[in-house]
């Protein structure tokens, strides 16, 4: 155990009230920097008022530096909304109310001394060109002064005590869940994770194998495939945040099982909003109940973000287009029945506006055999982790998709259409963080639990309990932001900046988690034996895939300068 320290001023009898207060009248603080950052970064890319591509481009590390500023801030109002609504519902335990106390401590010491964008780049305000002014009026504001001059080591190792008291498999604090559906969701799903991934995945990584088909199998007897399909076309019909607590849950037993949903969430969202009656009708069932495996065929080799720059090529022939080029990271193509493919339908058209979606059938692949389709070949792309799928790449050379393939029947509306599921997809890419952030917190925090040295568990020294406490409070912050923008999703409403901000920030966290639970395993923590070396492996393409971490901050740099929020 953790030994007793002085007890901070969140976790004395009374005090939640005033802590909101204080966090409230803080993040009013942080508001008003935020506001002057987007005023300074305005003067130097929309000098007349509207922005300017050239501009923008020349001042990348002042604009990204806003966005994860613009993110910490939103952070910090999903913790206090998430405190307050646990308040309200009598839930507001110590442990809870030491995480936000901590959360906006450290955050709100992030945003006037520096926010890392990567290990080696640290943004600070006057690189968005915040003047000195501002920066005095944040510092010298009396809620922010009081949160800095908390004791942050002690408030730490509380964390560190009580995270360390919890029986295994539990909670890391109070998600929030407000809903009694999802809290059953949540325990169904973590109990399928602990039985039938949690112990196999070593494996499935080390042997670099498929996750087998009777689990996937079993998965689509839940409803994973179809959770957000309506029920009128064979789903669930619930909402992204059950699409969140599924995805955590999976996640947290192994990511390539977290991740098995993804693809048919991509292709049901595609038909859902841009197919045809008949198309709909004819896969959406079909993909909700798992008889249908689809793959996202979208990236090409030197493409990667530039979707625009696309050059496989879709040429009509009668009743079928024919498709020639190459496409690479193609996450589970050889076992799966359907491709939503991105091809060039106009040549004419060189950016976006020539694309056109395509629903093209294929037959499941073997070992011996991974893409049996004429006009298809393809092969494995080895990986460090995120392995119980596979990437490959594909070429293809005049392999055939009937007409009716085509989404929606109409040419030229690949890019808008593929753009109508982005929202969901890093949404739901961020729940996956947020799974990989908590399996990496449990794995460090059972061996620091364990492993002794100089004659004491070594999650009694300071730096080992206060990276743990850290990784739940960071970990919660991640799970609020990622909730947050699954429940605007679920209201119908715009949401691309509140599910970048999302992404963004998990995948940083689930990184930040893997890295430091590694260290807290020491030299253990690199041998293959030790779950910790894997979960490393898969934690590092969160910050890559579904839009890298630059190209999501981008998105929420972009999103907010031209004036949505």
């Amino acid at each position: 155990m953790v030994s007793a320290v002085a007890t901070p001023p969140a976790a004395r009898p009374g005090a939640a009230a005033d802590l909101l207060a204080l966090c409230a009248r803080a993040l009013g603080a942080a508001e008003s920097l935020l506001g002057a950052a987007k005023q300074a970064l305005l003067a130097k890319v929309a000098p007349g008022g509207t922005l300017d591509a050239a501009a923008l481009e020349r001042e990348q590390f002042a604009a990204h530096a806003y966005a994860w500023l613009a993110t910490y801030v939103e952070a910090l109002r999903q913790m206090l909304g998430w405190a307050e609504r646990l308040e309200a519902a009598g839930r507001l335990a110590e442990l809870e109310t030491l995480m936000l106390e901590a959360a906006f401590v450290e955050y709100l010491a992030q945003v006037e001394g520096g926010i890392a964008l990567s290990q080696v780049e640290v943004a600070r305000p006057r690189d968005i060109g915040v003047g000195d002014d501002a920066l005095a009026a944040f510092r010298a504001h009396a809620a922010v002064r009081k949160l800095a001059a908390t004791d942050a080591a002690a408030l730490r190792q509380r964390i560190a005590l009580m995270i360390a008291a919890l029986p295994e498999g539990a909670e890391f604090g109070d998600p929030g869940l407000d809903d009694e559906s999802l809290v059953m969701i949540r325990d169904q799903f973590r109990r399928f994770g602990a039985e039938n991934v949690t112990p196999f995945a070593p494996d499935w990584h080390r042997k670099d194998e498929l996750i087998p088909l009777p689990v996937v199998e079993s998965l689509g007897a839940l409803g994973v495939f179809g959770l957000t399909v309506p029920e009128a076309h064979g789903g669930l019909g619930l909402g992204k945040t059950a699409m969140c607590v599924v995805t955590e849950e999976l996640s947290r037993a192994y990511i390539g099982v977290g991740s098995l949903g993804t693809r048919s969430e991509i292709a049901a969202e595609l038909i859902r909003l841009g197919g045809t009656d008949e198309q709909k009708r004819r896969y959406l069932p079909r993909i909700a109940s798992g008889e249908i495996l689809p793959t996202a065929v979208f990236t090409e080799p030197n493409t990667g973000s530039d979707l625009g720059a696309l050059r496989t090529r879709a040429v009509r022939d009668g009743d079928v287009y024919r498709i020639t080029g190459s496409k690479t990271w193609i996450t589970h193509a050889a076992r799966a029945d359907l491709m939503t493919l991105l091809a060039r339908t106009n040549p004419d058209e060189t950016g976006w506006k020539g694309l056109s979606m395509f629903l093209a059938e294929k037959p499941r692949g073997t070992d011996a055999d991974p893409f049996p389709a004429k006009g298809m070949r393809g092969g494995e792309i080895r990986v460090l982790g995120y392995r119980g799928m596979k990437e490959y790449e594909i070429g293809f050379d005049g392999f055939e998709v009937p007409a009716a393939g085509l989404l929606g029947g109409v040419e030229g509306q690949g890019f808008k259409q593929l753009m109508a599921t982005f929202e969901s997809a890093r949404i739901q890419t961020a729940a996956r963080a947020v799974g990989v952030a908590v399996n990496a917190l449990e794995l460090g925090l059972a061996y620091a639990g364990q492993r002794e040295q100089f004659g004491r568990k070594i999650v009694e020294f300071p730096r080992v309990g206060g990276k743990l406490a850290w990784m739940a409070v960071e970990t919660m912050v991640a799970r609020q932001l990622c909730h947050f923008a699954a429940r605007q999703k679920d209201h119908d409403r715009r949401c691309d900046i509140e599910a970048g901000m999302a992404k963004l920030l998990a995948a940083r966290v689930a990184w930040a988690n893997a890295d430091n639970a590694l260290q807290i395993h020491g030299g253990n923590g690199y041998a293959e034996e030790y779950k910790i070396s894997r979960v490393l492996c898969d934690a590092r393409i969160l910050n890559i895939f579904e839009g890298a971490a630059e190209i999501q901050a981008g998105v929420v740099a972009r999103g907010l300068l031209g004036g949505r929020n």
